[in-house]
């Protein structure tokens, strides 16, 4: 398992988009570990870090970062911060077509 802290994720925020920005970490987010620029074991900076390099409120963080755990793509376990979950490869849904 690797443990690299990944400081800065490469996150852009559209502010003035009418995307919500806790939508835009979570879709930023994910993309990054089904790219696999994040991949498992990588710690994330504390909510508290991450908002303050973004720019956000701390509540923005925790909120996206819930539901990417609820989605299975972090595991944080208290005291030892969040990290990237092991991600198996997402199915295409029922009746989509491969190219």
């Amino acid at each position: 398992m690797r443990s690299t802290l990944v400081v800065h994720p490469p996150l852009v925020l559209d502010r003035d988009g009418p995307a919500p920005l806790t939508h835009q970490i979570v879709t930023g987010l994910r993309g990054l570990v089904e790219s696999g620029a994040l991949r498992a074991g990588d710690a994330l900076p504390s909510t508290r870090a991450l908002a303050a390099s973004l720019g956000v409120a701390r509540g923005t963080v925790v909120t996206a970062f819930e539901q990417l755990e609820a989605e299975g793509y972090l595991v944080a376990t208290r005291g030892s911060g969040t990290r990237i979950a092991q991600v198996r490869a997402r199915r295409a849904p029922a009746g989509a077509r491969r190219r």
